[in-house]
């Protein structure tokens, strides 16, 4: 932003962590705009990483800081409809930092709005995917706030320059140039990314992780857990009926014991290179894959498979950041379309880092013993399935026909190689 821009600026909201990156932004905002810094937090579930966020923020320079509890909202709008929708990024990412991006700057929007601040600002780098999510967020709810980034502005170019900047500024920040990681932790997940990881052929560190047990280290007995889910949603763990907030904590805790939920990723970031990263996603791995066996007994064959499309297009757009766009809420549409019947219970066994599937009943199931058994039955006429074959490769047989015709041989006849001799 150019320093006639700047001088526009009186006050701003910045999304506000406490960690290095927003830490130094504060006194960075005041030093270059001199404008008023409002703080804000989303309580995503970070637990301890919220304490003393108020008394760092001021300290900073901050004027003020909102800390907004928006965990209920985070599960029930965003994580259970992505979850629902099957969105997995690129086979194994289940979007926790994605998912809760929109939902900051949405609350982001409103704080400004509130306060009559001319501006947003956020942490996210030049690099990253964060900064499309947050700055999508605010050109869809209000276009007329202005974005401030500072990694796109300032002279910092790294995070050691950043913790010397924090150093000058007086801002206590909690990592160090020896174990510098990124992190983002929610109560979907927690992410890794930076220091040794920047090199995909090292083995993470086992001290780097925060929320699971190494799954050599999990008991050795196995545990079962049962999840019942009304309509695409979880309402019991155990035959324990809980709200969202309590079934995340409950399944986190379980999966986590074992071991469940890390991912070691090489993702393509939307800015166009690759990046490194590990996510522990616990009790999510159990959602996903508890919510996916239902769904193979409640849905016909057509809808599952036009759902694995759809998924796969919802979680790029949940990925890029176009929450709030018209694409996402008609696949969302379709989506809970598809979860009118998605109800029964789930067994799955934790063990040694995995979730193995072990059982699922619904009384919408699709499947019927009677139907596939091989004892005899009075629903299916095996003979009739010469019928079907005979209609189903028709095309195949047209097509072997006119090529019999035309050249002797049909197109897919494998050469036998060994009538040919050698010279």
């Amino acid at each position: 932003m150019s320093a006639a821009n700047r001088h526009q600026v009186k006050k701003v909201v910045l999304a506000y962590s406490g960690g290095l990156d927003t830490s130094v932004i504060v006194p960075w905002l005041r030093n270059n705009y001199g404008c008023e810094v409002i703080c804000f937090s989303a309580d995503l579930g970070q637990e301890e990483e919220l304490a003393g966020l108020e008394e760092k923020a001021i300290a900073s320079g901050a004027s003020k800081i909102y800390i907004e509890d928006l965990r209920m909202e985070f599960l029930t709008d965003y994580v259970f409809p992505t979850m629902q929708a099957g969105a997995i990024y690129e086979r194994t990412y289940l979007l926790g930092t994605s998912m809760a991006r929109p939902l900051i700057a949405k609350r982001l929007v409103e704080i400004a709005e509130l306060e009559g601040a001319d501006a947003v600002a956020h942490g996210a780098t030049g690099k990253g995917n964060d900064q499309v999510r947050f700055e999508l967020t605010v050109m869809a709810l209000n276009p007329r706030l202005k974005i401030i980034a500072p990694w796109r502005e300032w002279e910092i170019r790294g995070r050691k320059d950043a913790l010397a900047y924090a150093a000058e500024n007086n801002v206590p920040v909690a990592a160090t140039e020896k174990t510098i990681y990124s992190r983002d932790r929610n109560l979907w997940h927690m992410s890794h990314e930076g220091g040794l990881l920047e090199d995909p052929w090292n083995e993470p560190e086992e001290s780097m992780y925060t929320l699971t047990t190494a799954p050599e280290n999990a008991p050795d007995t196995p545990e079962y857990v049962e999840i019942d889910f009304r309509a695409g949603i979880p309402v019991r763990v155990n035959g324990e009926a809980r709200g969202p907030l309590g079934i995340m904590k409950s399944l986190n805790a379980l999966a986590a014991k074992h071991g469940i939920g890390r991912v070691d990723l090489v993702e393509n970031r939307l800015v166009g290179m690759k990046s490194h990263g590990i996510y522990e996603t616990p009790g999510g791995t159990l959602l996903y894959q508890a919510h996916a066996a239902l769904e193979q007994l409640c849905l016909d064959k057509d809808t599952l498979h036009f759902k694995q499309q759809v998924g796969l297009r919802y979680a790029e757009l949940v990925y890029n950041g176009q929450w709030f766009t018209s694409l996402r809420e008609a696949l969302d549409a379709f989506v809970q379309s598809t979860e009118t019947h998605i109800t029964g219970s789930v067994r799955l066994k934790l063990y040694k880092g995995n979730a193995i599937l072990v059982g699922r009943k619904s009384p919408f199931s699709l499947y019927r013993e009677d139907y596939v058994t091989f004892d005899e039955d009075d629903v299916y006429n095996q003979q009739d399935a010469e019928g079907f074959i005979k209609l189903f490769g028709l095309p195949l047989k047209v097509k072997a026909m006119l090529d019999i015709e035309g050249v002797g041989v049909s197109h897919y006849r494998i050469t036998n190689y060994s009538e040919f001799k050698r010279d």
